[in-house]
Parts: C-alpha cells; sequence; structure tokens
C-alpha cells in the first residue's frame, strides 16, 4: 500500500477517534437536549403520595420532588414545567407517552420496562391499616382468604401486592389518597397504603387503626424515559447521590415536615 494511503488511513482512524472521544464526553448543552429535547424539562408530579409532593394553602405543587426538579432544571440551564397527577399510575404513564422527561416513582420491575430509574433517594415504608375491632393483628394474616385488600390503582403497593397476594383479594381504589374512603364505603378488610398516609387518615376517621410494622419498604427513586441517550441516565445518577450526600433531600424533608420516609444511602458511583 503507497504511503499516502497508509497516512490518509491513520488521519480518518485519528479522526473517527476524535469523534468517539468527544461523542463519550458530551457537552453540558447536549445533556441538556438528552434530558428535554423540547427545550423545557417536564417533570411529573405524583400528589397521590404526599412524601413527595402535595398542595400548598394556594393550591401549588410542593415537596421533595418539587424541590429535586427544580434544582436539575436549574443545573441543566432548563425551564422548568411540573405536569401534576393524582395518582402514581398517571405519573408513570406521563414518561412512557413522552408526556414528561422526568419523574419520582418507587423502583418496580414492570416500571422499568419503560423507565431507567437511578438509585433511591428516600425509603418509604408501606403499611396496613384495619378496623379497631378487626381481628386481624399481624401483617403475615393479612394475606387469606375471605380478606379484601383496599389499595391505590396503580401504586407501588399495587404493584408489589399483586405479586406476592395469594389467597386475599384486592380491590382497587381510583387513587392512594382515596383507599382509606374507598375501604370504609366497599366495607372492605384491610387498607393498604403509603405508612403516613394511613397514620393521618386514622387520625382524621375515627375506630382505625394500624398493624405493626410494614409490609414493604419502598425505594423512592428518580427516573426517565428508557429511549433518551444513556448520558441523561448517568447524568441523573450522579445528580440523585450528590443531592444525598450534600444534604439536599435531609434538608427537604426535614422543610416540609416529612416523617414515615428516612435518606436512602449512598451509592458509590465510578467516576
Amino acid at each position: 500500500m503507497p504511503t499516502f494511503m497508509r497516512s490518509l488511513r491513520s488521519s480518518f482512524a485519528a479522526v473517527a477517534l476524535l469523534s468517539l472521544a468527544l461523542m463519550s464526553t458530551p457537552s453540558h448543552a447536549q445533556v441538556s437536549s438528552f434530558f428535554a429535547p423540547s427545550g423545557t424539562l417536564r417533570a411529573s408530579i405524583n400528589l397521590g403520595n404526599p412524601i413527595l409532593a402535595k398542595k400548598d394553602p394556594a393550591g401549588r405543587p410542593v415537596g421533595v420532588s418539587v424541590d429535586l426538579a427544580t434544582e436539575l432544571a436549574k443545573r441543566l440551564g432548563l425551564p422548568l414545567e411540573l405536569v401534576v397527577f393524582d395518582a402514581a399510575g398517571k405519573s408513570v404513564d406521563a414518561l412512557s407517552q413522552d408526556k414528561a422527561d422526568i419523574g419520582f416513582f418507587a423502583v418496580d420491575p414492570l416500571r422499568g420496562k419503560d423507565i431507567a430509574f437511578t438509585a433511591p433517594y428516600v425509603l418509604i415504608e408501606g403499611s396496613y391499616l384495619v378496623r379497631q375491632d378487626s381481628g386481624l393483628t399481624k401483617n403475615e394474616e393479612v394475606d387469606r382468604v375471605g380478606t379484601r385488600i383496599a389499595v391505590g390503582k396503580g401504586s407501588a403497593y399495587d404493584l408489589f401486592l399483586t405479586r406476592e397476594i395469594k389467597s386475599a383479594q384486592i380491590m382497587r381504589a381510583p387513587t392512594s389518597p382515596t383507599t382509606v374512603d374507598f375501604f370504609l364505603a366497599q366495607n372492605l378488610d384491610v387498607a393498604a397504603g403509603v405508612k403516613q398516609q394511613l397514620e393521618m387518615d386514622a387520625k382524621r376517621l375515627p375506630h382505625l387503626r394500624l398493624l405493626p410494622g410494614r409490609f414493604m419498604v419502598i425505594e423512592q427513586a428518580m427516573g426517565l424515559p428508557k429511549s433518551r441517550n444513556i448520558e441523561a441516565l448517568i447524568y441523573l445518577q450522579r445528580f440523585v447521590e450528590e443531592m444525598k450526600s450534600s444534604g439536599f433531600v435531609a434538608n427537604a424533608l426535614g422543610k416540609h415536615q416529612i416523617e414515615g420516609a428516612v435518606l436512602a444511602p449512598l451509592v458509590p458511583l465510578k467516576p
């Protein structure tokens, strides 16, 4: 092969390697576009879980998830749009239908088909609630023939119990916040949900009690559609770990007076 041809081939190879190197370290603007192709970061916010978000007296969504979305948009240099839903299932659907770019979800294998999750930022307990005169005293007693369990449709508890419950019957309320009212209206045996929400309902309504302990621990994470560039997920993973290690998440839990959730352990990331 002539020398100039070898040189030309070497030059092409060098350009290709340089291109690959540049592709492996995208610019800040590229990362922002990976997250939000429309130019606006659309964050799916679930008001069905009071640990994540709720409405303030003026009707605006506030909470840990709103704070995290605001900080992420700030770092990406993007305007933020909050896409608000009253149930977890609707919030999940928003990502799968490309109506949102990021969201805040309980990690679940079924949701993982369409959503790429970070490590969790908080851990939440799932509990059972019964009437005061119920014969049920332990979580292990719930899964029996004839027991009817109320749960919010499409919630993490619904997905978990659908896999785990063998003998009891699952009855689905329209949303998680309406689970206890649904449980009472339908004269069911057990209500399942976020421990904090159930505690609030037990104070609001008479003759109710929580079973001791928990039936599951929910890993609450950030997520984005699997169709997004892998660099966006890497950035989001690092963002979540920094928000935990810096005290941002802990401060947000305190600011919003959240009980029933604990900071998730840090996860070492490769450099």
